[in-house]
């Protein structure tokens, strides 16, 4: 019965998309630029949790109650695009503006002899362009609390978060100044409340000054550790007859308390007067934990929503991911926008808002949608690229081709030697399971062709030589 209701739940949102999708094709809509920057910038950034985990995404869990607020009195983005499928190259995306595998990055960083044998770097190159240091030449004063993971610091030394930009620091899973606690088995489940409670002290400090500050929760990445207390109130989702609470309760808890703390920061900045003037993003850094994943069982409780894949994957499930934003007076409240935007926008859409001139020939990935923020619809100018190069054991229904594209209302993925290419309309077919590669070939030669040069461009790395396989396919 639970099944069915969720099943419900998700063919309900996948007709709403279709009819979003639609509508917005039909309607124009135009935003007037603010007169003023935003004098305070927050980037909350969840960790493997997943399209369908937000009530405001047709979630049944009843959980995320405080983070709904954001799309109570802002804007839900449904077609928002992470930079990758895991959780390194998703952030250089976003710090960068670039797609991660054009600098190197294609898994996540860990230590040196590791990196090498992936053929990835062991630190985002600090020279390069980034949102902090940029939105620092405005005049904000730049912070980072919580996940860095942008760098190893086994058997070298990565630079500090200072070196991109960051004038304060408090970071896990990076080189820096880290939480003495960060070892400590239920360290997780106190993680939120440690990155707001850093947040609310620095602007409070410089509650005068403009401000940018990325809010890089642990949150719901495994392993999964609430309290007995966090536990209690998903008593009935408890397994009847063991003594173990079971993967719905942990991940439900751990949700909760990720929940709890955007909504404690969310009423301090109500109650500082700091609200209005304060623009809010909340997404997360890739699709949910696979349930095939060792030791990392409950956290494959995390739903992709309607969509086919999870993190690992290039279809929808593992990059495509909420995009909550308020911004009151500026950004329209209550409103659903389908116009696709990416992690990698991040960087010269805030610099936009911020009133940094980017030069004309800096190479981004992005594009600016501030105005598709501030509420207009419209079509991107730039196509989005992924790659992910490994197999991964166990991964059948959700292992994608090596390649992904997405362009207007097509996304095509494809291995780098042209075999298994699948086409969808994903306006009409979130779910991608019409492969339409055989009936519109003008489309998948055009898309292929900028696929493969796109490609062409990566620094060479190894690729797993079973990786795009594919060991499953939807019925024709």
């Amino acid at each position: 019965m639970k099944f069915m209701r969720i099943s419900h739940c998700f063919r309900l949102t996948r007709l709403l998309l279709a009819l979003l999708t639609l509508w917005a094709g039909a309607t124009t809509v135009t935003a007037a630029a603010p007169e003023e920057p935003p004098k305070r910038i927050l980037f909350l950034f969840a960790d493997d949790l997943g399209w369908g985990d937000l009530k405001s995404n047709g979630s049944d869990y009843g959980v995320t109650f405080q983070i709904d607020r954001l799309a109570q009195e802002g804007t839900t983005f449904t077609q928002f695009y992470t930079p990758a499928s895991v959780c390194s190259p998703s952030r250089v995306g976003v710090m960068s503006g670039r797609f991660p595998g054009e600098l190197g990055f294609h898994t996540v960083i860990s230590g040196v002899k590791r990196n090498a044998e992936l053929g990835i770097l062991d630190f985002l190159d600090p020279e390069l362009p980034m949102l902090p240091r940029l939105l620092k030449s405005a005049g904000y004063r730049t912070a980072h609390f919580g996940k860095w993971h942008l760098g190893t610091s086994q058997g070298m030394r990565a630079p500090l978060p200072d070196a991109y930009g960051i004038d304060e620091h408090r970071v896990t899973t990076g080189r820096g100044n880290t939480w003495e606690n960060e070892d400590d088995p239920f360290f997780r489940s106190e993680s939120s409340n440690l990155i707001v409670n850093e947040t609310i002290r620095f602007l409070d400090q410089h509650r005068d000054e403009r401000c940018f500050v990325n809010l890089w929760f642990l949150l719901t990445h495994a392993t999964l550790n609430p309290t007995e207390e966090e536990l209690e109130a998903f008593r009935s989702r408890m397994p009847v007859g063991t003594s173990h609470p079971g993967a719905t309760a942990i991940y439900l808890a751990s949700l909760r308390n990720l929940d709890v703390a955007v909504g404690r920061l969310l009423t301090w900045l109500d109650e500082q007067g700091m609200a209005e003037d304060t623009l809010v993003l909340f997404s997360s850094d890739n699709g949910p934990e696979d349930i095939t994943i060792r030791n990392a069982s409950h956290s494959g409780v995390g739903s992709a929503g309607p969509f086919r894949g999870r993190k690992r994957s290039l279809y929808e499930g593992g990059i495509r991911l909420p995009l909550l934003a308020r911004w009151p007076g500026h950004i329209p409240a209550g409103e659903v926008n389908d116009s696709v935007v990416a992690g990698v926008d991040l960087l010269p859409t805030l610099c936009r808002f911020a009133g940094v001139e980017l030069p004309d020939d800096m190479r981004l990935s992005g594009e600016d949608r501030s105005a598709v923020l501030l509420g207009a619809r419209e079509a991107r100018s730039k196509s989005l690229f992924w790659e992910w190069r490994y197999r991964i054991p166990g991964q059948v229904l959700n292992r994608s081709p090596i390649l992904a594209m997405r362009e207007g209302p097509w996304k095509l993925l494809m291995n780098p030697d042209g075999s298994r290419k699948e086409l969808y309309r994903i306006g009409e077919d979130p779910m991608e399971l019409q492969n339409l590669a055989d009936r519109q070939t003008d489309v998948v030669e055009s898309m292929s062709e900028s696929l493969r040069q796109w490609y062409a461009t990566l620094p060479e790395a190894p690729i797993d030589e079973d990786a795009g396989k594919a060991e499953w396919a939807w019925p024709k």
